[in-house]
């Protein structure tokens, strides 16, 4: 998510400053890849880069093939096979056993909705599909770059044909619902195009409270993942942006009153270390029954299970599907000690239940490192092909 962010920045910019940039983006990876779909990097016209598509070995290639995009203005797809020995002869060297699909196109100032579509997924927080053609076959009208973007709200702006975008923001609707990215081919009667079709996601927001010591290394990993953060406390001599550079955010509030204060939405995870029982009584009353996919309590189990008690003693029952997002004590097994090293045991917790994933070493894991998204990944049937009448 700092990537992405970091390729906002500069596609604004460059966007007010009249300029055209180059987006390179994975469109397609299979086999043992170093970055997946969806995988951007950004390059202008003075040489600047921001971002990476793999771990180094194709973006010298792809700079020298995004100076011709930038001078012709016309968008290409390069395709690196990496299982084959071509890559020798190419002089890249490259160490992976995979394919990449990686889309190079100009973005020009008139591109404007675009950019501005992913500004607002950034910063209203809200998910979004970008649906971008990546290829044709035959004499279609559609060409390569073409885009219809869905918001969350189920409006979307589209530049196809209304018929060939009638089954394209189907399967827009499809993905946003499921939150998985995938590559589309669709039949129509003159030809075919594909089209790579990409959940935006917004950056994560963490609530973090508790302004002590133990929270300021949580507040600067959870930055440098991309992640916004606010941290809540009552206490106005520790809650202060000196002390929290990182965050984007200090809020001083009671626990009781949190409500009038943050917004929780299904895409907030909150880290409960205030070291205050009686206050994580408060948080707990008021975070188990909102919409946090995560919550993380400080402390030993024993009183986590306190804290429950007297929640039910009070009348509040929490449910199988609370006590479900709801982690105690916080983080994983890692042997944390310090506030950094519980710090790092905590953010790497998080992110691992994001992901479904259950942070084991990678060497014990089955089969590929990253998920496999088939060409067909939300339908029901895999072999099946989209047909468009026109």
């Amino acid at each position: 998510m700092k990537e992405f962010i970091a390729i906002l920045a500069e596609l604004e910019k460059s966007n007010r400053q009249g300029k055209t940039t180059v987006l390179t983006t994975v469109i397609e990876a299979q086999g043992s890849t170093y970055r997946r779909a969806g995988a951007r990097m950004l390059l202008t016209s003075d040489g600047c880069s921001v971002g990476t598509i793999s771990g180094g070995c194709l973006e010298a290639d792809v700079a020298l093939r995004s100076q011709k995009v930038m001078a012709s203005k016309q968008p290409t797809v390069v395709t690196y096979d990496t299982t084959s020995d071509e890559d020798i002869v190419w002089g890249l060297g490259l160490g992976c056993d995979g394919l990449v699909r990686v889309l190079i196109e100009p973005i020009t100032p008139k591109q404007t909705d675009y950019v501005e579509f992913l500004s607002r997924c950034y910063g209203d927080r809200q998910l979004g599909v970008v649906a971008t053609l990546v290829s044709v076959t035959g004499p279609v009208q559609e060409k390569v770059g073409t885009r219809l973007m869905l918001q969350q709200n189920g409006s979307f702006i589209s530049h196809f044909s209304p018929s060939v975008a009638a089954s394209i923001v189907e399967d827009a609707r499809a993905a946003l619902e499921r939150k998985l990215s995938s590559l589309k081919s669709y039949q129509l009667p003159i030809g075919e195009v594909e089209v790579f079709i990409e959940v935006i996601q917004p950056p994560l927001s963490l609530l973090i409270f508790g302004a002590g010591h133990d929270a300021l290394p949580v507040a600067r990993f959870a930055k440098e993942l991309g992640w916004n953060v606010t941290v809540v406390d009552t206490r106005q001599s520790t809650a202060t942006q000196n002390r929290f550079t990182d965050a984007d955010a200090i809020v001083l509030s009671c626990p009781e009153d949190i409500t009038d204060h943050i917004s929780v939405g299904d895409l907030t995870v909150a880290v409960v270390m205030t070291h205050n029982y009686l206050h994580d009584l408060e948080l707990l009353k008021i975070l188990l029954p909102s919409q946090v996919c995560y919550l993380g309590i400080l402390g030993p189990k024993s009183r986590t299970e306190r804290l429950l008690e007297e929640l039910r003693q009070i009348g509040t029952q929490p449910t199988k599907e609370q006590i479900h997002r709801l982690y105690a004590p916080i983080g994983l097994d890692i042997g944390a000690d310090t506030p950094e090293e519980i710090a790092l045991s905590i953010i790497a917790g998080i992110q691992a239940v994001i992901t479904n994933r259950l942070g084991n070493q990678l060497r014990e894991r089955k089969g590929s490192i990253h998920e496999q998204v088939s060409k067909q990944g939300i339908q029901s049937n895999p072999s099946a092909k989209r047909y468009v009448s026109v």
